[in-house]
C-alpha cells in the first residue's frame, strides 16, 4: 500500500485528505458539509485537533487504552489525516484486533484513495488480514466485490483469475457458508459470478457452455442442502434458471424438474431450519440485552454440539466471537473444542493465536496454546515466542504465572527426553534456565509454601535425573533453605529426595544439620522421631545409637518446653477462675434482694456500680477487692516472666466469656495497616525470605470474623526478627505496613482492667500492684468529667440556675451525703 510522504505535492495530499474527509463526514452526518458553513466547521476542526491532542498523550502513557485507541482513530478519520489514520491503525493493530466495522471502515477507506491498480495488491493484503480475525459476512462481501473489480487477471476471464476468483468464493463459503441467516449472501454472489462468466463465453463453444452450466447447477444443489434462510426462493430461482437452459418444468408443482436427490436433501435442509428458527429469532431481537444475547449464543452452541456438526459447531462460534470478542468463556469453549475435535490441525493454532490477543489476561488460555503448539510439532522458536509473549501479560495472580513457567518446563522437559531434542537442538540448560527464571520471579511475590515446594522439588529431581547433576540438586534445596531454612516441610522435601536417591550419607548429614532447629507446632518433635525412624531403616547399630544419643536430650528439652507452656496454660485458667468468681459473687449479691426492684445497671468500665435510687448497694467490696488483689499478683508473676496477654476484660466487665491466649513476646513482631484480604500465607509469603518464622496470629473480629489489619509474628531467633523489622514500610497487597519489635511492657496498662488502669477517677494513676480504690477513695478524688456519686440529688451536682462563674470551689462545695445519712434525714421529716 502507497504511503502518502512528506514532501509529495500539496494538492495530491490535500486531495487525499479531502476524500477521507468526506468519508469520515459522510459516515458520521449523512452528508458533505456544505460551503457556508465553513465557519462553523473551522471551529469544529479545531476542538478535533485538541482532542486528537489529548488522546494521542493518553496513548504514549498508556498504549494498552483500548477505548483511546478507537476515539484517536475517529477523529483522525473525521479529520482526514490520511497518514496518521494508518498509523493510528496499524498502532491499534499492534495490541489489539480490529472489530470486524473497523476493519471495513479501513479497507473501504484505502479502495477510495487508490483507484488504480497499482495499489490492488497492499489492498488485498489489508482484506486478508481482516478477514482472518473475525467471521463478518460484510467484510467478505466487499472483498470477494473488491477482487472482482480490481484483479485485471479477473476483469480479462483470464483462466489465472477466474481460477483465484473460484478459490476466493469457496474460501468464503467455508468461513460463512453455514452463517444461517447471512450466508445465502455468499451463495448468492458466487452463482452470479458465474453465471457472468456463462455470458462471456462464445456461443461456438458449446462444450465450454455445458461445462460453465454445470458449475452453475452444482452451486444451486450444494446451496438447497444448507438449511438457510430464504431457502424457498433459492428453489424457484433454481427452477426458473433450469427453464432458461432448456429444462422446462411445471411452475405451480414445488419439486418438477429437480433430481430426488436434491428434494431429499431439500426436506432435510427445511427441517434443520425449522429446529433453529426460534434460536436464530432471539439472536436477531435487537431489544436483548448482552447478557441475554450471548446466552442465546451459548443455548445455540449447545444445540449444534449435541447434533455433532463440527463445521456447523465452528461457524456458530465464530459467530458469536465476532460479538463478544472479549469473552473469555466463549474463548476457552471454543478452543477447548478444537482440541477435541482437531487436535493436529493448523486451524487450531490460528485460532489460540486469536484468542491470546483478545483475552491477554486469561492464563489458561496460554497454557492451552502451548500446549496445543506442541502437539501439532511446533519448532522451538515458535514455543519460546509465545511462552515470552506469555509472561510479559498481566494476570490477576501469581498462580497463573506459575502454571505458565511449569507448562513450559513440562514441554522441554517432554522434547528433551525424546529425540526432537537433537532437531531441534535443545538441551538441559534451558530447563534449569526457565527454573531459574521462575524462581527468581516468585522470590517478589507472595507464594503459598505448598507451590514453591513444588517448584523446587520438580527443579531439583530434573536435576538429578535429566540433568545428571547431583550437586546442582542439592543446590537447589540449598538456595530454598536459604530462604525459608525456619519450615519442616522445605528439610523434609530436601531429605526425601536424598533418601529417594539412594545417598544414605547425605541424607544423615541432613538430620544432623536439622534435628535442633525450632520448627512450627510439633515439628520439632517430628523431625527427632523421623532421624530415628531413618536410622532404623537404613543405618547400622552405631547410627541408631549415636542417633540416640543426640536426639533424647533434644526430645526432653522440648517436652520441659512443653511442660512450662502447659503451666502457663493452668494459670490463664485460674486467672479466668477468679475473674468469674467476681462475676458469681455480684450475681449472689443481686439474689439478695428477693422480690425488691435490683439497682440500677452499671456504667460501663464502671469500677463500683452507681446508684441512682435509694437502694442500698451490697456490702461486697471486700470480697470485690481481695479478687482484684489476687488478679494483680497474677499479672506481676506474668510481668515476671515476659509473657504478654491480649483482649483481656476488666473486672467491672460484664462480658467475662472472652478467652485469655498467652505466648512469649521475646522475639515478636507486632504488624498494622495489612490488608483486610491478607491472610496467614500472604504474612508468610511476605516474610519468606527473613526467614524464622515460627507462629502467625492474625486478629479477627469477634463477630464477623474479618481482619482487623493488625497481626503478630513470632520468629526464631533475633537475627530473624531484626530482618523483618527491616522490611517497614514495604507493601503487601498494595497497603505499606507497619512492622515493630512487639514490646507488651509498653502497653501493660492497656491490658488491665479499667478499675487498676489510669482512666481510674482521679488525675493519678495506680500501679500494676497496688490495692484497688475504696468507696471512699473513689468518692474524694479530684472529680473528673464523669464523677460518681453514691444517692446524690442532681440538684447537688450541678444546682440549677448556676452559671459557670458561680459554681461552688472544692472548698465550700458540700460533701454528696452517704445513703445513711439520706436515710436518717427522711426518717427525721
Amino acid at each position: 500500500m502507497e504511503v502518502v510522504k512528506e514532501d509529495e505535492d500539496d494538492t495530491n495530499h490535500e486531495g487525499r485528505d479531502d476524500e477521507v474527509a468526506s468519508v469520515g463526514r459522510t459516515s458520521s452526518k449523512g452528508d458533505v458539509s456544505s460551503p457556508s458553513s465553513s465557519g462553523s466547521e473551522s471551529d469544529e476542526e479545531a476542538a478535533e485537533e485538541v482532542q486528537i491532542g489529548a488522546l494521542q498523550q493518553q496513548l504514549e502513557e498508556n498504549p494498552l487504552n483500548y477505548e483511546a485507541h478507537v476515539q484517536h482513530i475517529h477523529h483522525l478519520r473525521k479529520l482526514g489525516h490520511v497518514e496518521k489514520l494508518r498509523q493510528a491503525r496499524e498502532s491499534m493493530n499492534k495490541y489489539f484486533p480490529l472489530s470486524p466495522k473497523m476493519w471495513q471502515d479501513w479497507a473501504k477507506d484505502e479502495a477510495t484513495l487508490n483507484q488504480g491498480s497499482e495499489n490492488f495488491e497492499e489492498i488485498e493484503k489489508l482484506y486478508e488480514r481482516g478477514v482472518h480475525e473475525y467471521l463478518f459476512v460484510p467484510l467478505w462481501c466487499d472483498y470477494l466485490e473488491f477482487v472482482q473489480e480490481h484483479d485485471p487477471s479477473v476483469l480479462e476471464c483470464a483462466p489465472g483469475g477466474l481460477s483465484k476468483m473460484r478459490t476466493l468464493f469457496e474460501r468464503a463459503l467455508t468461513a460463512c457458508g453455514l452463517h444461517f441467516s447471512e450466508g445465502s449472501n455468499i451463495w448468492e454472489a458466487y452463482r452470479e459470478f458465474e453465471q457472468a462468466v456463462f455470458l462471456t463465453i462464445d456461443g461456438s463453444d458449446n462444450e465450454e457452455k455445458v461445462k460453465q452450466a454445470q458449475r452453475i447447477r452444482a452451486l444451486f444443489h450444494r446451496q438447497l442442502s444448507v438449511p438457510l434462510v430464504n431457502l424457498r426462493s433459492t428453489l424457484t430461482d433454481y427452477k426458473l434458471w433450469e427453464a432458461e437452459q432448456g429444462n422446462p418444468n411445471d411452475v405451480n408443482s414445488e419439486f418438477d424438474g429437480v433430481p430426488s436427490n436434491i428434494v431429499s436433501a431439500y426436506q432435510k435442509s427445511l427441517e434443520m431450519g425449522n429446529a433453529r428458527a426460534s434460536y436464530e429469532a432471539q439472536l436477531s431481537n435487537h431489544d436483548a440485552t448482552e447478557v441475554d444475547r450471548l446466552q442465546h449464543f451459548v443455548n445455540y452452541i449447545k444445540l449444534e454440539d449435541s447434533i455433532g456438526d463440527p463445521a456447523r459447531v465452528q461457524v456458530l462460534y465464530e459467530r458469536a466471537l465476532a460479538d463478544f470478542p472479549v469473552s473469555s468463556d466463549l474463548w476457552l469453549g471454543y478452543t477447548s473444542y478444537l482440541d477435541r475435535t482437531l487436535k493436529v490441525s493448523e486451524f487450531v493454532k490460528d485460532v489460540y493465536s486469536r484468542a491470546t490477543r483478545n483475552c491477554t489476561w486469561i492464563g489458561q488460555l496460554w497454557i492451552n496454546h502451548m500446549l496445543a503448539l506442541e502437539r501439532l510439532s511446533a519448532s522451538e522458536k515458535e514455543l519460546s515466542t509465545v511462552f515470552e509473549r506469555a509472561i510479559q501479560c498481566s494476570f490477576p495472580g501469581f498462580q497463573e504465572y506459575l502454571d505458565l513457567f511449569l507448562t513450559r518446563i513440562d514441554g522441554l522437559r517432554r522434547r528433551i527426553s525424546s529425540t526432537v531434542a537433537k532437531e531441534d537442538g535443545l538441551d538441559y540448560s534451558l530447563i534449569r534456565e526457565t527454573f531459574q527464571r521462575a524462581a527468581d520471579y516468585f522470590s517478589l511475590q507472595v507464594v503459598s509454601i505448598n507451590d514453591l515446594l513444588h517448584l523446587y522439588a520438580y527443579w531439583a529431581r530434573l536435576e538429578g535425573t535429566l540433568g545428571n547433576d547431583f550437586v546442582a540438586a542439592r543446590g537447589v534445596w540449598e538456595s530454598l533453605i536459604k530462604k525459608s531454612g525456619s519450615l519442616l516441610e522445605v528439610w523434609q522435601g530436601y531429605l526425601a529426595m536424598e533418601i529417594g536417591m539412594g545417598h544414605i550419607n547425605e541424607a544423615r548429614s541432613i538430620y544432623k544439620r536439622c534435628y535442633s532447629k525450632r520448627f512450627q507446632g510439633t515439628g520439632s518433635e517430628d523431625i527427632c522421631h523421623s532421624w530415628l525412624r531413618f536410622e532404623r531403616e537404613y543405618g547400622t547399630l552405631d547410627d541408631l545409637d549415636l542417633s540416640v544419643k543426640k536426639v533424647t536430650p533434644r526430645l526432653q528439652e522440648l517436652m520441659g518446653y512443653k511442660s512450662q507452656q502447659d503451666s502457663k496454660g493452668s494459670l490463664s485458667t485460674q486467672k479466668d477462675g477468679s475473674v468469674a468468681v467476681i462475676a458469681s459473687q455480684k450475681r449472689k449479691a443481686n439474689k439478695t434482694y428477693g422480690d425488691k426492684q435490683p439497682p440500677a445497671k452499671k456504667r460501663k468500665d464502671a469500677t463500683i456500680e452507681r446508684s441512682e435510687t435509694s437502694t442500698p448497694v451490697p456490702s461486697s467490696t471486700s470480697s470485690i477487692v481481695d479478687n482484684v488483689k489476687a488478679y494483680n499478683q497474677q499479672e506481676e508473676t506474668l510481668q515476671d516472666t515476659g509473657d504478654h496477654e491480649h483482649n483481656v476484660k476488666g473486672v467491672g466487665d460484664s462480658k467475662l466469656s472472652k478467652t485469655k491466649i498467652f505466648y512469649t513476646d521475646k522475639c515478636t513482631a507486632f504488624i498494622s495497616n495489612l490488608s483486610v484480604e491478607a491472610n496467614e500465607n500472604h504474612l508468610h509469603g511476605f516474610f519468606m525470605d527473613s526467614g524464622g518464622v515460627t507462629a502467625i496470629r492474625l486478629l479477627r473480629d469477634k463477630f464477623s470474623g474479618k481482619s482487623r489489619g493488625l497481626a503478630y509474628v513470632d520468629f526464631s531467633d533475633e537475627e530473624h526478627l531484626a530482618a523483618a523489622v527491616a522490611k517497614n514500610k514495604q507493601k503487601l497487597l498494595g497497603n505499606k505496613l507497619s512492622i515493630a519489635r512487639s514490646d507488651p511492657k509498653q502497653g501493660r496498662n492497656k491490658s488491665l482492667p479499667p478499675s487498676m488502669s489510669s482512666r481510674s477517677h482521679g488525675k493519678g494513676t495506680r500501679s500494676r500492684g497496688s490495692e484497688a480504690p475504696t468507696r471512699e477513695e473513689s468518692r474524694n478524688t479530684a472529680k473528673p468529667a464523669r464523677t460518681i456519686t453514691f444517692a446524690t440529688p442532681r440538684a447537688i451536682a450541678k444546682p440549677l440556675g448556676w452559671s459557670k462563674r458561680e459554681l461552688p470551689t472544692d472548698e465550700t462545695t458540700e460533701k454528696p451525703k452517704s445513703n445513711d445519712e439520706f436515710r436518717e434525714m427522711f426518717l427525721k421529716k
